[in-house]
Order: structure tokens, then C-alpha cells, then sequence
């Protein structure tokens, strides 16, 4: 008899979409990759229809038509009505008897834990929380850009270095190193030069994220107000889960707290010691440490919490993606 297949995995970022069947004694039947997620920009049944680009090929390979459930991390999933929105979209493909929707934030957290507790903070286009405690209660915040609150992900540090960078240019502002090196960085000799490129779309606007790196690379020279915006930045992520934590009763325990996405993972020594520092005084019993496990196997584990499966079924799924 073949191995019955109990979970669809899903991580979906703006990027890419990972997907992955299991087994409820964690065995991966199949793996699949498709492009990004991004409700926003084409709508929920155009990015829908990507996922089930993925799907489709996972379980042909699998040799399924479903499972008994679908435990779905989703990008752009920042609020619970979009959750319940995209959840009745995947019901609907008929992928499996049950479906749950959580933003990805929470596939790179369970990533990270042996058990489903803990915070993870996530530094890449954006900047979001989300933490978890084993009897299902959660702390998460909007994180849908500066109108719910948010600072810091690589696009804002890219949008705050050029303001810093334009204003030290033309004499508004004190004086950073940055006004050289952005514009230099897209081989040209000015911050106006940089303004009007950007404004009139020589550089493609989805190219502001290569900034942030030279913001960091600008900072270890010394630069002081690019050295003010990692501080800030580390600043913004020990708050946000300094909040989590208290949210979720966690202060007074020892309680991993998880980084993950591009920024967090990119190894800026003053950043890394300012989060720790910062985290050190403010939640003395936090662990940190960088997550560095695919968001998949996430996504994989929340699923099989949810059908029931046992420890060794969870050490089976992790051992497949991290060996």
C-alpha cells in the first residue's frame, strides 16, 4: 500500500511559491515551485490560478487529487478579512478537505521551533511580527506600511536613505556620505542625477531595493546618519517584538525569538548587535537567532499540527528540508 498524502504546504511570497505534499507521518511525497503571489497587483483569481500552476504539478508527481488538508502561508494575507478571503478562493480549487491561511510571516516562525512557540520578527520588502503560543493564541500586527504603523524592511530603508541622501545634496540637511554613494551605485554622479533617473523611470522603480545594501555598506564606513538608520532599525525590531512578547505572556519565559527575510539575514554586524542588545535589556529571557530554514517547511509543520501527526512525523518533515 502507498503512503497517503495528508498536507498541501504553501508558502507563497511576492516572489515565489513553494508547495510540498505530505504525508501525516511526515514523508514529502512531492515538492513544486511557481512564481510569485501578489493579490494586490492582479487580483485574487489571477494569483490564485499561480498557485494552482504549482499544485497541479506537485500532485501529479504525488499522484493525489487532495489531501485532508491545506495549510496555506500566504504573502499579502496581512489581515484576518484577507485571510478568510483567500481561504474561500483556495477552498474552492477543492485541494483539500480543509484549508487554513496564514500570512507567511508565521511558515518563517514554525520554521524556526520545535514547537509552534515563539515570535519572529520579518525584515525584507516590508517589516512584520508574528508570535504563537502551543494552545493557538496569537499576537500579529497589520503590517501593511507606514499607515498601519510600520518603519524599516528594505523598501523603506531604500526610500529613507534617498530622503537623507536628496536633503544633504542641496543643503536641507546635514551632510552623508550617501549623497555619493546611491546615485553612485547606478553609476551616476549625483543625488539629482539619481532623482530625476528614478522619477522619470531610467532606474526601474523596483531597483530601490539594491539601496538598501549600499545603505549598509555606507553605514560600516562610519557614515553617521546612515549608521542612525540601522540603529533605528534595530530599534523598530526589538519593539515590535518586545510587543509580541508581552502580548502573548511570553516575557517572563525563555521564548526564541526568530529573524528572518533578506535584511535580518544579511549578516550587518551593527545591526545584528543593536537587535541583540536592545532585546538583551528589554526581554532579558528572548533567544534570538537568524532562521535560516526554508519558509516551506513551515507551512509544512503548521499543517501537521493541525491533522495531529506526532513528534517524529515533525523531526521526518523538518530532516527532509534541512538535510
Amino acid at each position: 500500500m502507498g503512503l497517503r498524502a495528508s498536507v498541501l504546504a504553501i508558502d507563497a511570497g511576492n516572489s515565489k511559491t513553494d508547495v510540498a505534499v505530505l504525508t501525516a507521518e511526515g514523508h514529502v511525497l512531492a515538492t513544486a515551485r511557481g512564481g510569485g503571489f501578489r493579490p494586490p497587483a492582479v487580483g485574487v483569481t489571477e494569483a490564485v490560478d499561480e498557485l494552482a500552476a504549482a499544485v497541479t504539478r506537485a500532485y501529479a508527481a504525488a499522484g493525489v487529487t487532495s489531501v485532508a488538508h491545506v495549510s496555506a502561508c500566504l504573502a499579502n494575507a496581512d489581515l484576518p478579512v484577507e485571510e478568510e478571503q483567500l481561504a474561500a478562493a483556495l477552498h474552492a480549487r477543492a485541494w483539500g478537505d480543509a484549508v487554513e491561511v496564514r500570512n507567511d510571516t508565521f511558515a518563517i516562525l514554525r520554521a524556526g521551533v520545535a514547537e509552534p512557540l515563539g515570535v519572529a520578527v520579518v525584515c525584507g520588502a516590508g517589516i512584520n511580527c508574528v508570535g504563537m503560543r502551543p494552545d493557538g493564541r496569537t499576537a500579529r500586527f497589520p503590517a501593511i506600511g507606514r499607515i498601519s504603523g510600520d518603519w524599516g524592511g528594505g523598501w523603506g530603508l531604500a526610500e529613507e536613505a534617498l530622503w537623507f541622501a536628496a536633503r544633504a545634496e542641496d543643503g536641507r540637511g546635514e551632510p552623508t556620505d550617501l549623497a555619493r554613494t546611491l546615485p553612485a551605485h547606478f553609476g551616476l554622479d549625483s543625488m539629482y542625477g539619481l532623482i530625476e533617473a528614478l522619477h522619470l523611470e531610467r532606474v526601474e522603480h523596483a531597483r530601490r531595493h539594491e539601496l538598501t545594501p549600499v545603505l549598509f555598506a555606507t553605514a560600516e564606513r562610519g557614515d553617521a546618519i546612515a549608521r542612525s538608520l540601522v540603529d533605528r532599525l534595530a530599534e523598530e525590531v526589538v519593539t515590535m517584538a518586545g510587543v509580541a512578547l508581552s502580548r502573548l505572556d511570553l516575557l517572563d519565559e525563555e521564548t526564541p525569538v526568530l529573524l528572518g527575510g533578506g535584511v535580518l539575514a544579511a549578516g550587518q554586524a551593527q545591526l545584528d548587535d543593536g537587535i541583540r542588545e536592545l532585546l538583551a535589556a528589554r526581554a532579558p529571557k528572548a533567544v534570538p537567532r537568524v532562521v535560516t530554514a526554508s519558509p516551506v517547511l513551515g507551512a509544512a509543520l503548521l499543517g501537521l499540527d493541525r491533522v495531529g501527526a506526532g513528534t517524529g512525523a515533525l523531526e521526518r518533515a523538518r530532516a527532509y528540508w534541512e538535510s
